[in-house]
């Protein structure tokens, strides 16, 4: 019987201390969910362990199998590029699988709705509230065309309206689009970050906030978010288990 794959949670990393913190209190998280499954840390910049370093050391040990899952909430450049790129450098005997990235799903959109209903919203402002979607941005026009798909959908359950921003590479900025809600009539303004941990561009979104009624706090160890990267891991397991004949 074959050991179950490790599952290497990649993080961009940050210098500001809350990001490391939130991440670690995600896999703690998902530790819980699923106690036998071996869950590590590894981040692409600023923060250690790094992934290079999580990878030989886990080949030290004798590990075969990993599942590298990408924190990350749209199929950019750090998915496109950097995190294949790292993951080439693995000592050669690892069978490494780079699992999806987290968005788009349903259960992020849960997410943002239990951080809204955790900053004051309740079931019944849902239609005469307005929604700014505030994400970090990207220069990639496929990350930005999912966040406005997500905004789109998101305004069809109920919501006065939802407006995606971004606090940086593209726009509107999330202070535009608070401003947009209100020009469109809606009674109280929420601003939900669309984003896993604290850091630079998160505290923009949150200066961008200032006008809005309600600020959420960013997605974190929400539940849904530990669920929607074990369901990630398993998807990538399949293919990898029946390759070595598991």
């Amino acid at each position: 019987m074959h050991q179950r794959p490790v599952l290497l949670v990649i993080a961009h990393g940050s210098r500001d201390p809350r990001h490391a913190a939130t991440i670690h209190a995600l896999v703690r998280r998902i530790r819980s969910r699923r106690p036998g499954l071996r869950v590590e840390i590894g981040f692409l910049d600023f923060n250690i362990p790094s992934v290079q370093g999580v990878l030989e050391s886990l080949a030290a040990e004798g590990i075969q199998d990993v599942v590298a899952l990408p924190l990350l909430l749209t199929r950019a450049f750090h998915a496109k590029a950097d995190i294949p790129a790292v993951l080439r450098e693995a000592p050669s005997h690892l069978r490494i699988r780079q699992a999806e990235v987290l968005g788009p799903s349903p259960l992020l959109v849960r997410a943002l709705e239990r951080r809204l209903h955790e900053a004051g919203l309740t079931p019944a402002d849902k239609s005469s509230t307005g929604v700014v979607l505030a994400s970090a941005g990207s220069t990639d026009p496929e990350a930005i065309a999912v966040i406005a798909g997500i905004a789109r959908e998101w305004w069809d359950t109920g919501w006065c309206a939802v407006r995606p921003a971004f606090a940086s590479a593209a726009l509107p900025r999330t202070e535009d689009a608070v401003r947009e809600l209100r020009a469109l009539g809606c009674e109280r303004v929420a601003v939900a970050p669309y984003v896993l941990a604290p850091g630079f561009l998160p505290d923009r979104i949150a200066r961008g906030a200032a006008e809005a009624d309600v600020l959420a706090e960013v997605l974190g160890p929400a539940p849904e978010v530990a669920r929607l990267l074990l369901q990630r891991y398993d998807a990538a397991l399949t293919p990898m288990l029946a390759a070595v004949g598991a």
